[in-house]
């Protein structure tokens, strides 16, 4: 190999892990979402990238009848957090009343039929794809390209997760959250209501997904389809994670978008989200009692 291709072979390596970075911070925050509902309560939202696709449907067309994007972001996000109340305050009211398996199996059944009618709604009244036109120029630093989307991923997503991890470790409401996670009837005699920090937390996992949900239309053009999808990523990286192990599940983001980038590089899309479940599958087999 010359050393013009050796260059060129090191510059697209770098390019490709930069981006499978930037998609790790975007499967972190989606599977955070998914580690902190079922952690704190047990339960699985099946919804949570339907939620995403919502904040992208609304923040696009918000930003395109005023004219800015991060008004529109930050209306996606709201309406995002209003839905998830409302949300959390009736259909999984019914779920935190139940326990054990039996909650978990609620609200897997609530939240996958709130999912499909989610997503059934958006296919009839909205356009069926979306893109976030958020201005960011792409840079080239040393012959190693870097595009604009993977720089606002970068800058949103980092501080993003930052600020999570501040708000659980070093606030009076994330040792709270942390307290009810460890031992609920603990909590409650320290005078914490554990449904009610249920509440705040689910709307804070939904804001997540939504900014993940931006950040892809911000790279990628995103359907109403996509919901799903997202889900799915969002649970792979929990599992892999360890579910319940938020940091866990953070790394976990981080390596699964350098695997799927690489993997899309070399072998397809197709084939990479294959090697995507393959690897779900086998963290399931050699410790099943992660989701117990």
């Amino acid at each position: 190999m010359t050393d013009r291709r050796k260059r060129m072979a090191l510059s697209t390596g770098i390019e490709l892990a930069i981006d499978g970075l930037a998609r790790g911070l975007s499967f972190a925050l989606l599977g955070a979402a998914i580690t902190l509902v079922f952690g704190l309560g047990n339960v699985l939202n099946l919804a949570l990238g339907s939620f995403a696709v919502i904040a992208v449907v609304v923040a696009v067309t918000v930003g395109g009848a005023v004219g800015s994007v991060a008004v529109g972001a930050v209306a996606g996000l709201v309406v995002v957090a209003v839905l998830g109340l409302v949300v959390d305050r009736t259909l999984l009211s019914s779920v935190y009343r139940s326990e054990g398996e039996e909650r978990i199996v609620l609200g897997i059944f609530v939240t996958l039929g709130l999912a499909i009618a989610l997503d059934g709604i958006m296919f009839v009244y909205v356009p069926l794809t979306y893109s976030l036109a958020h201005g960011v120029p792409g840079v080239e630093l040393a012959g190693i390209g870097i595009r604009g989307s993977t720089l606002l991923t970068f800058a949103v997503a980092i501080p993003v997760l930052v600020g999570l991890f501040g708000f659980l470790d070093r606030t009076q409401l994330g040792t709270a959250t942390r307290t009810v996670v460890h031992d609920e009837t603990g909590a409650l005699l320290c005078g914490v209501n554990p449904r009610r920090i249920r509440t705040i937390i689910f709307v804070v996992s939904l804001v997540l997904a939504g900014i993940a949900g931006l950040l892809r239309a911000a790279s990628s053009d995103v359907t109403v389809s996509a919901g799903f999808e997202l889900t799915v990523f969002a649970i792979i990286v929990a599992i892999v994670g360890g579910v319940r192990d938020l940091r866990g599940t953070v790394l976990a983001g981080f390596g699964l978008g350098l695997v799927i980038t690489a993997a899309n590089f070399i072998v397809g899309a197709y084939l990479a989200n294959v090697l995507l479940f393959a690897v779900a599958v086998a963290v399931l087999i050699a410790r099943p009692e992660e989701i117990s």
